[in-house]
């Protein structure tokens, strides 16, 4: 079954609006390089056009109505946005859901030491990564420090043209003879994605030895890093124990190719479905049915804990929120979550001509065609699997088509050779239906991914598509 290329059917005005929507997905990736950051720049945007907390609802009193627009955040990584719509919230919600996390480096929480007058900060690998990919890059520091007081302190170096970058060594070629004979995955290794982060000793004055003399401390390079934060941020050593430092790429997402038609960043898995949930959202006044846009943490790693997926979150929220809308009861809560409609929204592997035995072409994704359907995930015999049923899959099509979207569909890879799962399996859960969709990507998992800005148009207009239509 063949698919156009989407960019022979865009209008001239359809290509400003493409290229209006890339400089704006560029912006929130440049502004949301962490799940904190893209909780906290979700806000500002859904503020700007007429959301309010859920929390200041109840607050004040009222009931929610048809058209109201709230949004409820947990633990400051994740966030879900709600357009209240006609019918009672039992009659079924339709749900976009992403993720915002995405694979890095975190310092762990005694990471600080100094070896042969060289300071590293100690890291853990979060997410599936390639770890040769991560070293002699430009890499920043991002996070929150928060101190015994409770007082949080913000964290971000190495963004800025004049602020310094870290980065991982690796061993030159000349010495690397039994590095290169090691596989793939050994080549680097967990505990050496240490960040060399100084250099310069500290000195301090010899009061003893009269004026103007200075000494080298124990430990000198690690005590200046410590006098460089404690002066930045007020940051003592122990105060690590206490801190969300992540490690990204110090780069900012820029058009890509000669012919500007891709946009190359970090993190595009997942925060370009994300984004494009979030503008679709964004533009669709009140419908029929509640529309929620459900952008969660933890997903790269299994979706667990407080932040993720398999939290109460979610189901806790739309039950404050039938109950701020005077419709809440057990039942209804059951009868809402399982009478919705969910896209989970996460990216597929783009096909790559140049590693071409990794893809069975008929199903895989390629640039340029549209969004990604993915009726199955998980691996080899579909384990870890959300299957959508086949009903649920044809009423999707002909929302697509009739919305003249452009939409493809795929497989991550060859059946035997790997696979991947999202958050859908976890909805699925409640009785809703679910089916992935979401951007084809080169690169996913690398620090720097590469998605085709006619796929990312066509998100939004697909996932608008199912607010109005599912």
């Amino acid at each position: 079954m063949k698919k156009e290329n989407a960019w022979n059917s865009y209008t001239e005005e359809q290509l400003a609006k493409l290229e209006a929507l890339s400089k704006r997905y560029r912006a929130f990736l440049n502004a949301g390089k962490t799940e904190r950051e893209c909780v906290a720049e979700t806000v500002r945007i859904a503020r700007e056009n007429g959301y309010r907390s859920l929390e200041e609802v109840r607050a004040s009193g009222e009931t929610l109505k048809t058209g109201d627009k709230v949004y409820a955040v947990n633990m400051e990584k994740m966030i879900a946005l709600f357009v209240i719509g006609e019918q009672p919230m039992e009659m079924g919600m339709r749900i976009l859901g992403a993720h915002i996390d995405s694979p890095r480096l975190d310092v762990k929480q005694d990471p600080l030491y100094e070896d042969t007058e060289m300071a590293y900060l100690d890291t853990h690998y979060y997410g599936g990564i390639k770890k040769y990919q991560w070293v002699t890059i430009p890499l920043a520091i991002h996070g929150v420090v928060v101190k015994k007081d409770g007082t949080k302190v913000p964290v971000c170096i190495g963004e800025k043209e004049e602020d310094p970058v870290v980065f991982v060594s690796d061993l030159l070629i000349h010495l690397a003879g039994e590095q290169l004979e090691k596989k793939a995955r050994l080549v680097i290794e967990g505990e050496q994605l240490d960040l060399l982060v100084g250099s310069r000793p500290y000195r301090e004055e010899k009061a003893a030895e009269g004026e103007g003399e200075q000494a080298a401390a124990k430990d000198a390079v690690k005590k200046n890093v410590l006098a460089i934060l404690k002066e930045s941020y007020g940051m003592e050593e122990e105060d690590f124990l206490s801190a969300e430092l992540e490690i990204v790429p110090a780069t900012k997402a820029r058009d890509c190719g000669l012919d500007r038609s891709m946009v190359m960043a970090y993190g595009q898995d997942d925060r370009v479905c994300a984004y494009t949930s979030l503008e679709a959202i964004l533009s669709v006044p009140a419908q029929e049915r509640t529309c929620c846009c459900l952008l969660v943490d933890k997903e790269e790693i299994g979706s667990v804990g407080a932040t993720g997926m398999q939290s109460r979150f979610f189901e806790n929220t739309v039950a404050e929120l039938m109950d701020a809308a005077g419709q809440y009861s057990e039942l209804a809560l059951r009868r809402a979550l399982s009478r919705s409609r969910m896209l989970s929204s996460d990216v597929s592997a783009a096909y790559d001509p140049l590693y071409a035995g990794s893809f069975e072409k008929k199903n895989s994704a390629y640039f340029g065609k549209g969004l990604v359907f993915n009726k199955f995930t998980g691996s080899r015999g579909k384990s870890g699997s959300n299957d959508a049923n086949a009903e649920y899959v044809a009423a999707i099509r002909a929302m697509l088509e009739k919305h003249q979207v452009a939409f493809q569909t795929a497989e991550l890879g060859k059946v035997d050779i790997g696979g991947g799962g999202t958050i859908a399996y976890i909805t699925a859960l409640y009785g809703m239906e679910v089916i992935d969709s979401g951007v084809a990507v080169l690169n996913m998992h690398a620090p720097m991914e590469v998605t085709s800005k006619a796929d990312i148009y066509e998100a939004v207009k697909g996932y608008r598509a199912f607010l109005q239509e599912a």
